[in-house]
């Protein structure tokens, strides 16, 4: 095991990556992905080590890269995000390829992240078992802008059939937190959404909105034979992050979009730039009890999923890189191109083709 950011980690290194995760919740970060000329590290780690507040649920004291949550929110009869995100993960079986991690708390649940040779990516399964009841759950990747200038990143989504902004009060004014967007807004349009002082924001532009905490929730467009998965994307300097699911798995997408608007510890203002891009089943970031309601059940959007006792779920997502040419903007479309890879096009028709087992999240 190594200590990475302050945190004692597995790590698995390939030609095509260096991947850690931490063996207290399951944070897989760093990432360093190996591209031809570059190395690229899109996950973001907490400008804080855990050492420095001890007290905290391992979720904060940790934070960093992409955790699996269930159930996924604030619980009140739990740590934030589960124990999947706070408890430890025990090494049961590695190869060159891949490593497994266990941890039976609530539920019984395997961590499987895995590498194809040629591929920048990561393939993350989660199998879970010995679970009764309907629970929320998500992967929850955060990855860091801080770096860009305002506005160069670029965020986009397969498309949507229904999105809002968080209906509610996101940040806590009394602890000196503050807010951007207009509570509880619809929206159609990334590159349109209200804001709470008047007018609009795009929200496909980021680092934007200094001084700020928000979330989105986006409902993806379901499955079809020409286009059998949902994505998320990314573009960086020179470089795109892209996520792919299967949407009756992770029928959402949450954007939290944290940019310095939270200033108690161990937050202090300094959590700038990064922006986490979470697939889920759930109700915005609303605990287990809040999702089990249904709130959503009029607009047909899940979230919840039933889990048995005797079945064992598997729940799949890769997260891979990609060089882009110069001046490629927001991505528009990610499609399969054969079996074993996608072609990406951006807002102009620039294209790049990336190999990646795509039918690995169905």
């Amino acid at each position: 095991m190594t200590l990475v950011h302050g945190e004692p980690s597995y790590t698995l290194t390939t030609p095509e990556l260096t991947l850690c995760v931490t063996a207290r919740g399951g944070h897989v970060g760093t990432v360093t992905f190996h591209l031809p000329g570059r190395d690229v590290s899109p996950y973001a780690l907490a400008p804080w080590e855990p050492a420095e507040f001890p007290e905290l649920p391992a979720l904060l004291s940790v934070l960093r890269g992409d955790f699996f949550c269930i159930p996924f929110g604030g619980q009140d009869d739990g740590p934030p995000h589960g124990e999947t995100a706070n408890h430890e993960w025990s090494l049961t079986d590695s190869n060159d390829r891949s490593f497994t991690l266990h941890q039976r708390s609530s539920a019984c649940v395997n961590k499987i992240l895995s590498t194809r040779i040629g591929h920048h990516a990561v393939y993350s399964e989660h199998q879970i078992s010995n679970i009764e009841g309907d629970f929320n759950y998500g992967n929850h990747p955060i990855l860091d802008l801080s770096n860009l200038s305002e506005g160069a990143g670029r965020i986009s989504t397969s498309p949507f059939r229904w999105a809002s902004v968080f209906p509610g009060a996101f940040a806590n004014p009394t602890e000196g937190e503050t807010q951007a967007l207009a509570e509880g807004t619809r929206f159609d349009d990334l590159s349109r959404v209200k804001l709470t002082s008047g007018g609009t924001t795009d929200l496909t532009r980021y680092p934007s909105r200094a001084g700020n905490e928000d979330l989105v929730m986006l409902v993806n467009e379901p499955a079809t034979l020409t286009q059998p998965f949902a994505w998320s994307a990314a573009v960086l300097d020179g470089y795109l992050w892209f996520s792919l699911k299967n949407p009756s798995d992770f029928p959402a997408t949450l954007l939290w979009i944290s940019n310095g608007g939270r200033t108690a510890p161990p937050w202090n203002g300094r959590h700038l730039g990064r922006i986490g891009i979470e697939e889920v089943c759930s109700h915005f970031c609303n605990g287990v009890a809040i999702s089990r309601q249904d709130l959503l059940a009029a607009e047909g959007i899940p979230t919840s999923r039933r889990f048995r006792l005797e079945e064992t779920v598997s729940l799949r997502i890769v997260h891979a890189v990609a060089l882009t040419p110069e001046g490629f903007g927001v991505v528009t479309e990610i499609t399969p191109l054969g079996e074993d890879s996608v072609t990406i096009t951006d807002e102009s028709g620039h294209q790049v083709v990336v190999a990646v087992d795509w039918k690995f999240v169905l």
